[in-house]
């Protein structure tokens, strides 16, 4: 079986389609490199690439689109509602068929080794590749945003990077990367445009505060739909799923007196996860994945095979 790693970088841009573009160009134009496709968000100003390949090709296309986003991103200027520190905020690196978390964690280290001496922007290590307890979580890594690591990068030993300089690229800000198992990038609308709504239920929802396992949950306004939004990171799907998250959401939002508009999938996630929201749904006893006339066919076409 063929080794494939996976890799879902986030840009600081979520508003200009020909920054975006080139960026994928750049991905693309690595020999072995699989685009599966991206979101962009006006409101976060971000966008959400993914690509997978052999583990030479994925960790080549991540430090080209991560030089491509310098060259085009100007931190100065990003204004958007997600939290970022950078112009390639965060790079993440996913076992998939043939892989493993440990080869991730090591083109991980490598990648941000590389994106600081050859870019001079300053890295940090988090999830599974994190050199310190502390920085596993990426919102502690973001605190302060781009604007408050500007000073804390230089004043505080404790925000000090992993690799490169505690100085800020003058453009580019900061990168963090690492390496995680397979997350699921998940929004809820709510039905009104009051964001504290959102930001109460979030809080309600997510792992930090007592709420699901593996649950990492923010409350915004979007503009363009007028609407509040309970964004969230599902971290381990094994413990809480697309489907337990909604349930959550729509709870609380009952509770808060409101209606929940309808939910998004920011990028890809795996298909397992869509039989298992329907099982969940239809309340079905003693499914299996066989059942699944794809799955079926898959199975039928590669018997034999090498």
């Amino acid at each position: 079986m063929p080794k494939l790693v996976e890799c879902v970088p986030n840009f600081s841009e979520g508003r200009n389609k020909d920054t975006v573009d080139r960026i994928i160009r750049s991905i693309r134009n690595v020999a072995g490199t699989m685009f599966l496709g991206y979101e962009m968000d006006a409101s976060h100003n971000r966008s959400v690439l993914t690509f997978a390949g052999p583990p030479s090709s994925v960790e080549e296309a991540a430090f080209q689109a991560c030089k491509t986003a310098a060259e085009l991103i100007d931190m100065n200027r990003h204004r958007g509602e997600h939290p970022r520190i950078g112009a390639t905020d965060v790079i993440p690196f996913i076992p998939l068929s043939g892989s493993t978390i440990e080869e991730c964690i090591a083109i991980s280290r490598r990648v941000a080794e590389r994106i600081a001496t050859e870019l001079r922007i300053p890295t940090y290590l988090y999830e599974r590749s994190a050199q310190r307890e502390d920085r596993k979580n990426l919102s502690d890594i973001r605190k302060g945003e781009y604007e408050g690591l500007k000073e804390a990068i230089v004043s505080d030993p404790s925000r000090r990077p992993d690799f490169g300089e505690p100085l800020l690229h003058p453009t580019a800000g900061a990168t963090v990367v690492g390496a995680r198992p397979v997350l699921v990038a998940y929004n809820v609308y709510l039905q009104t445009a009051d964001v504290s709504v959102a930001k109460r239920i979030a809080k309600k929802v997510r792992e930090r505060d007592g709420g699901l396992p593996g649950v990492k949950a923010l409350g915004f306004f979007i503009k363009e739909k007028n609407m509040a939004q309970v964004s969230m990171n599902l971290t381990d799907l094994s413990r809480t799923s697309a489907a337990d998250a909604f349930d959550a959401v729509s709870r609380e939002a009952e509770r808060e007196g409101v209606e929940v508009h309808g939910s998004e999938i920011v990028g890809l996630l795996p298909v397992t996860e869509v039989a298992r929201a329907a099982v969940q749904r239809l309340k079905l006893m003693e499914f299996n994945e066989s059942q699944i006339i794809e799955y079926k066919l898959l199975g039928l076409l590669t018997e034999g095979g090498e």
